[in-house]
């Protein structure tokens, strides 16, 4: 599988206190997920800027998507995903 980095930010005018109440369950899913090697890192940014991004690995942008999808919160959001390559040289 290929890694990706995957971009996701909340759509605008998201109820937060529904995004709060899905978190055992958004814990969960990443767990299983990690385990499956399909997501290795997750980083949040500050509550002001609403971004999550995760290292995901995948066929392709499809695969990763529909992985990520799985998400309960993915919902809520906008998701953008990027192919990562090595540096030149490595």
């Amino acid at each position: 599988m290929k890694p990706f980095m995957v971009v996701a930010t909340f759509k605008p005018g998201t109820n937060m206190p529904d995004v709060m109440a899905v978190v055992p369950e958004e814990q969960a899913r990443m767990a299983e997920l990690q385990a499956e090697g399909r997501i290795n890192g997750l980083y949040l940014a500050t509550a002001a800027r609403q971004t999550v991004f995760m290292e995901s690995f995948g066929e392709d942008i499809d695969d990763v998507v529909a992985v990520v999808k799985t998400l309960p919160m993915a919902k809520w959001w906008d998701i953008d995903v990027f192919p990562l390559n090595p540096p030149a040289g490595s």
